[in-house]
Order: structure tokens, then C-alpha cells, then sequence
């Protein structure tokens, strides 16, 4: 019994994260990301409200404002791709921090534009910064969650999307119509990211998995603890794969055993086995390793869904208010009902989160997204009919569901890759989405001279189909370690 004690492989320190319970720790730092993600969304809520005022004030057609929205859905194709593969060589944390200080910066500057091609330029920039937060947030809150929930945190991030979002509703319904400037008061609130950047640098933790990846194994030592710590949990005597006094921690009593270091996994837990002995000089991760060997069907089905979701979300919701003018509703009741729509999204984030880790990531998202198909049909027939009611209540349960298979499509999409892999593939999963938002504002006005609002809504209702097929060629990774 003793030997088998004194043998006994100890625990890596994902294993350690992977069953701890979700704690204060953990709380702060989804609230710490979150943040980050709803003043994202705040970012790209405004603009739809802008371009709405431009149209008046301006006096500019829908064309060159389709171009604005799709300038910055390209800097965000390009810093999704670009700022994954650098949270794989730099640290989550470190390009969560400078993406947020960029577009931050990006956006109050771009309320001093002058023109349509001044602020289309600016908004190139904001992309650049807004497209590489996203997947790197949900990579570095997937990398800490505890295994039995990690999914359900996930979604719960995603839900910060909505905050952002009704935010951004409500700026743009009580501060756009105020002046003909109202749009440039509301680009200097969504400048707010610059400020928060540096709280974010100082205070979030660094993904353990890529400190191990790095050969940092004591920072990844001291970090484990710290949520351990939080936890309650008794910290492990001998540590695996570091020395109390490089941890900081207590030199266990004079009788313990010496520290060890990790022991390797099983043959058959090839998949769970630590990257703790990747060496830093190993080779980089590229979009090439996301093709090859078993993770070409999953990458390609992943950037399926994404360029789908991208296209009919940022069709309709970039567009939204516009449309309920042309509808016929005033400026400032188009705006009203936004907002009331907008609200929507939270009660679908909170029902993806359940159902994410009661039906499984796949279920849940297939789910969503044909809801999603069904209501954005509902919402243009009521836009020819007229009917305040039809339209903001299928609006509403647009909305939801939407929004809902966003969090279960963040939840998975992490989830898919091995460490080293895992932002670049996030990323890049991100990137061909964003290819699909660029091209999305621009099919608007042409779908709209073509037939409506009708066929537009069709259209996008046809292409959630399309991602909820998709969907379904995913693997269930439900309750499942994150391969390392």
C-alpha cells in the first residue's frame, strides 16, 4: 500500500486546474475578460447607429457606409488570424492587453473623422485591434475553467457580448439623436478600452498551459497555487515539476520527500499528456498544422459555422436600424426598438449556458442556429407587413437565439485544438468569419433593391441552415480534458 502511494503519478498541473471548483479566482477573471468583450461589442454596436445618423447628416448612400462597416470587418479578419497565432507565441495575456489599447485608441480618434474615407481608414484599424480580442479572451478563460463547467464559462463570457451590446443601444438611443455630432460622442465613449488595457496587463493571469509550453514552469507553478489557494484546496506536497522556494510557497516539514518532477502520462492518455517538456524553440504553430492529420474535418466544419454565423449576424445587425427607418419608423423609435430587441440576447446567453453542458456543445449550437433561421424569416415578413409588434418580437427571438449559438460556438471552438495550436486555431476560425462579416454589409443593399427585406431575411435564414449543418460534423467535446 505504501509503495503504491510513494509511486503513484502525481498530478500535472492542468490536471490540478482541470478539477478544481469555480472559485472567486475564476471570477474575477471571467469578469476581467468579459469586460473586455462587452466594451468590444459596445465598439460594434455603435457603429450601426452610426452609419443610420451618417445617412441622414452626411447625406451619404448606403454604398460608401457599407464600405465603412466592412473596413473594419477586414482589420478584424486580419488581426483574428494574426492575433491568434501571436497568443501563441507571445501569451494570451500580453495580446489581450495591446489589442484593447489599439482599437481603444483607434475608435476615439476615428470620432474626429472628417469624411467617409477618413473614417473607413480609422475603422480599419479598430478592426485590427477588435479581431484579435475575441479569440484570444475565449482561449485564456477556456484554458483556466474548470472541466466539468468549462464550457458553460465560456458561454458566460460570450454573454458579456450582450452587455456591450445593450450599452451600445442605449448610447446610440439617447446620445446619437441628440446633435448632429451625437455620433462622434458616442465613438469617445467606445475609446474606454484604452484605459481598461492597462488594468487588464497588470492584473489578469497567464495561461498555465502556455507557460508550460514555454519551458516557464515555475510561473506556471505559481499561478496553479494561487487558484488552488482560492480554492481551499491543500497545495500538493511535493509539488509536481517545481521547488517551493521557486514557487514561493512553504518548504514542506524536513520529512517530506524531495520535489518531483512531473511524471509522463500513459500511453493511452496521448492526448492529455502535458506539453510541460515542449521545448520553446519547438515549431511554431501555423494554418498549415490546422489541415493536417485528424483536425482537417474539424477545422473545416468550424470555419464553416463561422463564416455562415459572421454573415447572417453582421447582415442584420449592422443594418438594423437603417432598416427600421426605411420601414418607416422615426430615427429615434428605430432606435427604441433596437434597444428592446438588443435585450434579448441576455436570456439567450443564459440558456446556451445551461444547455452547453446538459445537450453538448454540438446540440446546443445546431439548435440555435436553426432557431436563428427561423426568426430572421418571421422578422422580414413583418418588416412588409408593417407590424411594430411582429417586428420587434421576431427581432427579439432573433436575438436569442443569435446570440445563444455564439456562446456555444466560443464555447467550442477552443476546445478543438492542442495547446500549441490552440489560439492560432481559434484565430483563424475567427479570420475566415471575419471574411464573411467584410462581404456581408456589402450584399445588403443589393439584396434589398433585389427584393426587400424579405429576401434579404431569407437569405440569411437559408445560411444559418447552413451553419447548423455544419454544426453537426463538430465533435462533442463535452466534459472532456482540453488536449494538450
Amino acid at each position: 500500500m505504501t509503495d503504491d502511494v510513494a509511486t503513484r503519478t502525481p498530478p500535472t498541473r492542468t490536471e490540478r486546474l482541470d478539477e478544481l471548483p469555480f472559485t472567486r479566482r475564476h471570477g474575477r477573471l471571467l469578469v476581467g475578460s468579459g469586460l473586455g468583450w462587452a466594451l468590444d461589442a459596445l465598439d460594434v454596436g455603435l457603429l450601426s447607429f452610426v452609419i443610420a445618423q451618417l445617412a441622414v447628416v452626411w447625406s451619404s448612400d448606403k454604398g460608401a457606409l457599407a464600405f465603412v462597416a466592412s473596413a473594419g470587418f477586414a482589420g478584424m479578419a486580419i488581426g483574428a488570424a494574426v492575433g491568434g497565432s501571436l497568443s501563441d507565441r507571445l501569451g494570451r495575456k500580453t495580446v489581450f492587453a495591446l489589442t484593447l489599447l489599439v482599437y481603444g485608441l483607434a475608435t476615439g480618434v476615428s470620432a474626429l473623422s472628417w469624411s467617409v474615407g477618413a473614417l473607413l481608414v480609422l475603422r480599419f484599424v479598430v478592426g485590427l485591434g477588435l479581431g484579435a480580442e475575441l479569440p484570444v479572451a475565449s482561449t485564456l478563460v477556456s484554458e483556466f475553467s474548470p472541466r466539468r463547467i468549462r464550457g458553460r464559462v465560456v458561454v458566460l463570457l460570450e454573454a458579456f457580448w450582450a452587455v456591450g451590446s445593450i450599452a451600445a443601444a442605449l448610447v446610440g438611443w439617447l446620445v446619437v439623436p441628440t446633435s448632429d455630432d451625437g455620433w462622434r460622442w458616442a465613438l469617445l465613449i467606445g475609446a474606454l478600452p484604452a484605459l481598461y488595457a492597462v488594468f487588464v496587463r497588470l492584473r489578469m493571469p497567464e495561461s498555465v498551459r502556455f507557460l508550460e509550453s514555454r519551458g516557464r514552469h515555475d510561473e506556471a507553478e505559481r499561478t496553479v497555487r494561487l487558484f488552488e489557494q482560492a480554492a481551499g484546496v491543500p497545495v500538493p506536497s511535493p509539488a509536481p515539476g517545481a521547488s517551493p522556494a521557486a514557487t514561493g510557497a512553504a518548504a514542506p516539514a524536513p520529512a517530506a520527500a524531495p520535489a518531483l518532477a512531473p511524471a509522463p502520462a500513459p500511453a493511452s492518455a496521448a492526448t492529455d499528456a502535458p506539453d510541460a517538456t515542449r521545448s520553446p524553440d519547438a515549431p511554431r504553430a501555423s494554418v498549415g498544422s490546422l489541415l493536417g492529420g485528424g483536425l482537417r474535418r474539424r477545422t473545416v466544419a468550424i470555419w464553416l459555422v463561422w463564416f455562415a454565423t459572421n454573415f447572417s449576424y453582421y447582415g442584420a445587425f449592422v443594418w438594423l436600424p437603417t432598416l427600421l427607418v426605411e420601414a418607416g419608423f422615426p430615427l429615434v423609435k428605430s432606435f427604441e426598438y433596437t434597444v428592446l430587441i438588443t435585450l434579448a440576447q441576455l436570456p439567450g446567453y443564459a440558456a446556451s449556458a445551461w444547455l452547453v453542458e446538459r445537450w453538448g456543445r454540438r446540440g446546443t449550437l445546431a439548435t440555435f442556429l436553426l432557431g436563428s433561421a427561423v426568426a430572421a424569416t418571421a422578422f422580414g415578413v413583418g418588416a412588409v407587413s408593417g407590424s411594430a409588434a411582429q417586428i420587434v418580437v421576431s427581432g427579439m427571438f432573433l436575438s436569442f437565439f443569435n446570440l445563444g449559438a455564439w456562446g456555444a460556438l466560443y464555447a467550442v471552438t477552443p476546445e478543438l485544438y492542442p495547446t500549441r495550436l490552440r489560439g492560432t486555431g481559434a484565430g483563424w476560425a475567427a479570420g475566415v468569419g471575419r471574411i464573411a462579416s467584410i462581404a456581408a454589409p456589402l450584399t445588403v443593399p443589393p439584396l434589398l433593391v433585389l427584393g426587400g427585406t424579405p429576401v434579404l431575411f431569407a437569405v440569411f435564414g437559408g445560411v444559418f441552415v447552413v451553419a447548423a449543418a455544419a454544426a453537426l460534423a463538430l465533435p462533442e467535446l463535452r466534459g472532456t480534458r482540453l488536449a494538450e
